[in-house]
């Protein structure tokens, strides 16, 4: 995997669940982020938000996560949007889309939230964020070291995105309480797929890193796959060091379907 810089860009938006439903809806295959921002001012689609704000929100926060691959996220995920998908599945799948598009909060989550959880901690704290940061900066992950300033403003939407994505409850103190976070089978559906069809080998969705995101090693990754092999979705094969799937759905459009009639 190429390099990816850590970036403020979480500044623009959170989790944003409620503001990307909305704008999905919006959204229409082959509409560019420009010309969704207008559609979005046009329409006071953000009543309290200034156009400028309106605008952001598009470019920095929609644009990254749904929209980089020319639209075909966006377009996945406004058919499980307008098919009714459960909010608590569609919600994992933002989750999904913001880690890959924002590694600072891939790594945060993969490297720290799961790590203290594990541990058996109780809660999660802004100095646990802190500290992440700082061993960034002092491992060059930033293009150019942050201010004292921005880092203690990034390290609070790291756990304001973790919030918003149900893996920490509220809290006013610094501590922020774990939730108990676990994927659902429409996610795992929905994630097996997706990897399959960018052009991950079989093992290779198994091992694959995003599935961290979720708490999950990859004898929990085969575990998740077997039981969607007794549901129907497909048939793994495994030995010691082999893993064979026979995909039932041959494109992602096909799991989309099976995903709105569960």
């Amino acid at each position: 995997m190429a390099h990816q810089e850590y970036t403020t860009q979480l500044q623009a938006g959170l989790g944003m669940i409620p503001e990307t439903l909305d704008l999905l809806r919006l959204w229409e295959p082959g509409m560019l982020p420009a010309h969704l921002a207008e559609r979005v001012v046009e329409e006071g689609l953000f009543s309290r938000a200034t156009a400028r704000r309106a605008r952001n929100i598009v470019s920095e926060m929609f644009a990254p996560r749904y929209l980089s691959d020319g639209g075909e996220v966006a377009s996945r995920l406004k058919t499980l949007v307008d098919r009714r998908m459960p909010l608590d599945v569609i919600g994992q799948l933002f989750f999904l889309q913001t880690a890959r598009a924002q590694r600072i909060f891939k790594d945060f989550v993969i490297e720290c939230y799961w790590p203290r959880y594990s541990a058996g901690a109780s809660s999660l704290s802004t100095e646990d964020a802190s500290t992440f940061i700082h061993r960034a900066l002092d491992n060059g992950k930033m293009r150019k070291r942050w201010s004292d300033g921005t880092a203690k403003r990034i390290a609070a939407y790291l756990m304001g995105c973790c919030h918003d994505f149900g893996l920490l409850a509220s809290h006013r103190g610094k501590n922020r309480p774990f939730q108990r976070f676990a994927i659902r089978n429409e996610t795992a559906l929905y994630l097996t797929h997706d990897l399959h069809c960018a052009g991950a080998s079989d093992m290779g969705v198994i091992q694959h890193e995003d599935w961290k995101l979720f708490g999950l090693e990859a004898q929990d990754v085969l575990r998740l796959v077997r039981s969607l092999g007794h549901d129907g979705h497909l048939l793994i094969q495994t030995s010691a060091d082999l893993v064979q799937i026979s995909w039932k759905y041959r494109t992602m459009g096909e799991c989309l379907d099976a995903l709105a009639q569960r």
